[in-house]
């Protein structure tokens, strides 16, 4: 890989397309500006920095971003740019309905255009809530200036009577335990308070905690960004360092082009492996991809992750918390493990300058049961495992790290819900006709079809199942899966139900083969019979008649290529139109 040769300093840059010269239409953008009290020599060439801020009082893993916001100023300041920030849009987790991910390509688009039609130079994107991580990543992408990313960090850990509570994962255990008759709603309503005790995101290995990790090791943010907790004060400072970092990008014209190359994905997808990363990583890497121009697939996945063990002992996959990954050493530590064992591509450029073995070569793990050494890991196969066969040609996805061993190779016989409405109905019914040995399957929450792709798939288990002690069934769906939950559950099966995809066409007592070790699913029906199904399936409804959601339905991708819009893939680039004023 040859070195990055930084840009020759000074330059134009593009901000002074607006504000450079004396001509009616620079004095019209200077001019309106300046009532901020902004003094006429900041207009002067100096790099505008567009921070990107996702915070909301509606996305309370973000909501501490102004904070951090005005440390990226300082920053910024110190090392001779000017910074604007900019409010985007933030779709949260635990609020959006009918599920952030339906407004994740939305947000993406928002954020590119904001970021081309606005004076600026250079990008500091505040991220925090699973979706405005990928979001303001593939929108910055598709434009290509100098960016650099810093994440709100997690929440601290949790504890009720004495024990850790994992948010989001200890919501499943607690709620399957009412269930089960284990624990009081009283009790669930006592333990609910303990699971959010400070600002920041899922203090658990969740997606937010994943996608933070995933940008580290996309070489997207400085060194041991991804675990610093929200509250303590090393994240402001990454903050403040952050800004000053990216106004020298800006100077060397450092751009995600030059960064985000295949092999940085590949150690993205490894360190997913190792990390015991949320599965919502795999359709997120994807679109970014898309957006950058590189071309990594599902056979990516599974190439980079299936022989990867997870070594980071961490909810839900471990026992363990963000807190806790921190004090060890945080990121840095596995990407020195990965690299160590052959498994990092050690020359990838980061938004630091250099490579990125570079950042890690000489860091220490501090606790070896948080993070373990390979001979003591969770699982040997930690990676994402890609499974394909006749129920789903185009692949579907499980975590083997938060999977039970004893059903990683399983036959059993389907029990149908034909969408999220119908499982509701029935789950809890006494006389629904299921067992421990049944593979549960759910239609028509892919892409299209609940739409946005709800994090649905991790259903929970009948509770006559629950009171014989059964914590765990397969679970088959093309929905997606909270990264804080847990259980052997096939999730993205592409192509979906809602195209008429042959989980469409399941029914009820049809028998369903797993084989995760030779990444095989097998629908057990002849092939003439299947064929029959798929061709006198119909749509069960019509798509919605106009707004958002009827261009979410007639544009959005299938999971198998990471579900962005298809008129979105690959970069536009800066450029913008003349100036009418």
């Amino acid at each position: 890989m040859s070195a990055f040769k930084p840009a020759i300093w000074p330059r134009k840059l593009r901000s002074q397309e607006w504000f450079g010269g004396n001509t009616r239409d620079n004095i019209y953008h200077r001019g309106w500006l300046k009532n901020q009290g902004h003094p006429h020599d900041l207009f002067d060439g100096r790099p505008v920095i567009g921070i990107m801020n996702t915070w909301s009082d509606l996305t309370p893993c973000n909501g501490h971003l102004r904070e951090l916001a005005e440390k990226v100023k300082a920053g910024v300041w110190e090392a001779g740019g000017f910074p604007v920030e900019v409010p985007v849009f933030s779709a949260s987790e635990n609020t959006y309905r009918p599920t952030a991910m339906m407004y994740r390509n939305l947000a993406a688009l928002a954020v590119e255009e904001a970021i081309r039609g606005q004076p600026i130079d250079g990008v500091v994107l505040l991220v925090g809530c699973d979706k405005t991580t990928p979001s303001l990543l593939m929108g910055a992408a598709s434009v290509d200036l100098p960016t650099i990313m810093v994440s709100g960090g997690p929440m601290l850990n949790g504890y009720f009577r004495g024990e850790r509570v994992g948010s989001g994962t200890h919501l499943w255990k607690f709620s399957e335990a009412v269930k089960a008759g284990e624990m009081t709603q009283d009790e669930f309503l006592e333990a609910e308070a303990s699971m959010s005790r400070s600002t920041g995101t899922c203090n658990t290995m969740g997606t937010a905690s994943t996608m933070a990790s995933m940008m580290e090791s996309l070489g997207m943010t400085l060194s041991g960004n991804a675990a610093i907790p929200a509250v303590d004060s090393r994240r402001r400072a990454m903050s403040q360092l952050t800004g000053r970092r990216i106004v020298q990008m800006v100077k060397d014209d450092l751009k995600p082009s030059d960064i985000l190359t295949k092999a940085a994905f590949e150690n993205a997808i490894r360190t997913n492996g190792a990390i015991g990363g949320s599965t919502n990583a795999v359709v997120h890497l994807l679109a970014i991809a898309g957006r950058i121009g590189v071309d990594l697939t599902l056979a990516d996945w599974d190439r980079c992750g299936r022989d990867v063990p997870t070594v980071v002992n961490l909810m839900p996959s471990g026992e363990y918390l963000m807190e806790e990954f921190f004090y060890a050493g945080g990121l840095p530590v596995v990407l020195r493990m990965l690299g160590e064992a052959g498994k990092l591509n050690k020359d990838a450029l980061t938004v630091s300058g250099g490579p990125i073995w570079d950042e890690v070569k000489d860091v220490r793990n501090w606790n070896d049961d948080v993070i373990r050494p390979v001979e003591r890991a969770l699982t040997q196969q930690g990676g994402i495992a890609v499974l394909k066969g006749n129920l789903a040609p185009k692949g579907c996805v499980l975590k083997p790290s938060a999977a039970s061993p004893h059903l990683m190779q399983h036959r059993g016989r389907a029990v149908v819900f034909e969408d999220i409405d119908d499982y509701k109905a029935k789950i809890n019914d006494e006389n629904l006709d299921i067992d421990e040995t049944c593979v549960m399957v759910m239609k028509y929450c892919g892409p299209k079809g609940y739409p946005g792709m709800a994090e649905v798939g991790n259903m929970g288990l009948p509770p006559k199942v629950l009171r014989k002690g059964i914590t765990d069934m397969v679970r088959i769906s093309d929905a997606r899966m909270s990264g804080t939950a847990y259980g052997t559950v096939l999730l993205h099966t592409s192509p979906e139900a809602a195209v008429g995809g042959p989980l469409a066409v399941v029914r009820n007592g049809d028998m369903i083969e797993v084989d995760v070790a030779n990444r095989r699913i097998h629908l057990d029906i002849p092939d003439e019979e299947l064929q029959r199904r798929l061709a006198a399936w119909r749509p069960p409804v019509e798509p919605p008649a106009s707004g958002y959601a009827r261009m979410f339905h007639d544009h959005v991708e299938g999971a198998d290529t990471g579900a962005d819009f298809d008129f979105l893939k690959g970069c536009r680039g800066s450029a913008v139109g003349k100036d009418s004023h």
